[in-house]
């Protein structure tokens, strides 16, 4: 079956590997190069990258108008298959293929439409999410679904361990879903459109920690936001990183200080890390980073920053 495949970050690559090795890619639709860093340099998306290693045509268009409709029709492929394009298909570029297109996205919708369903799910503690399968339509992430899958989750991940599950999981049941197109014996279930909800995109401000709340609410904040765009909190007025976290379920009742505020730094833990009161129990700092420097474990940094210890945390940056 001949492909165009869309896609822009690394969740996409496993799925246009795969896809390329079982179908023919005609080409792969990508964004364009973008400046990156404080030189500004033009850096391909990883998308394009990976297209480009296995020789395949790709194609970059700021705006999907009619001089791209124009190039993608000449390509005669069938299907469209997304993951991550980072843009919506209007109805001509859709018409272009006459088996329509099919997009994968991390959730198990209609649950979490939207562009950040994996933080969504760490955000609210979820025991499972998953993969779907589903046809393209004109509204976001609402047509039928052809697959779902199920990951279940134990309360470890973070953003980037669960996205590597969920790409390489997607991409073996993207695979198997077009076989079955191929084939003519695919199935589709419309979605319950009444029990669809919605993600929004992540902004830097998400990563910022808020005390009051619980120290469970603060631990899935961390690695819902790992790698980015960060959870943070500020010391003696700068901006402190926060890379990893845990809740402790042990604790010695004089580790904790029934007085403390929230964001005070109460001491250690050999078995955890460093202790800070929440608004409801201790979460534990693991690896943190200062600007300007590395990112260390719990000990290592105290031992550069010995005024941590007694510290509230919090407040604004200087």
């Amino acid at each position: 079956m001949k492909i165009l495949f869309a896609g822009t970050p690394e969740i996409a690559l496993p799925s246009l590997r795969a896809v390329a090795q079982a179908h023919e890619v005609a080409a792969v639709l990508t964004a364009p190069d973008r400046p990156v860093g404080r030189g500004r340099r033009m850096e391909a998306s990883p998308v394009a990258e990976c297209a480009a290693e296995l020789g395949l045509k790709v194609l970059r268009f700021e705006k999907l108008n009619d001089s791209a409709r124009d190039e993608v029709a000449q390509l005669d492929a069938e299907l469209l298959v997304c993951v991550a394009y980072g843009k919506i298909f209007g109805p001509k570029f859709l018409a272009l293929f006459p088996r329509g297109g099919v997009n994968l996205h991390p959730s198990l919708l209609p649950k979490y439409r939207g562009p950040s369903p994996i933080a969504a799910a760490l955000l609210a503690g979820d025991s499972v999410t998953g993969v779907s399968i589903q046809r393209l339509a004109l509204e976001m992430d609402a047509g039928d679904i052809l697959a779902r899958r199920e990951i279940p989750l134990d309360g470890t991940e973070t953003s980037a361990s669960l996205t590597e599950r969920a790409a390489e999981i997607g991409a073996e049941l993207l695979v198997q879903t077009l076989n079955a197109i191929e084939a003519g014996n695919q199935q589709a279930e419309a979605q319950e459109h009444d029990r669809a909800s919605y993600c929004g995109l992540v902004r830097k401000q998400d990563g910022l920690l808020n005390w009051d709340r619980s120290a469970l609410e603060l631990d899935r904040v961390v690695r819902a936001f790992h790698p980015w765009p960060g959870a943070f909190t500020t010391f003696d007025g700068k901006e402190l990183k926060l890379h990893e976290t845990a809740v402790p379920t042990e604790l010695d009742h004089s580790e904790t200080m029934a007085s403390a505020q929230p964001g005070q730094v109460l001491g250690v833990d050999n078995r955890h890390g460093i202790l800070v009161q929440t608004g409801d129990g201790v979460l534990a700092l693991r690896r943190l980073q200062l600007p300007g420097r590395k990112a260390l474990d719990w000990a290592t940094f105290l031992n550069g920053t010995p005024n941590f210890l007694g510290s509230v945390l919090g407040g604004t940056i200087r």
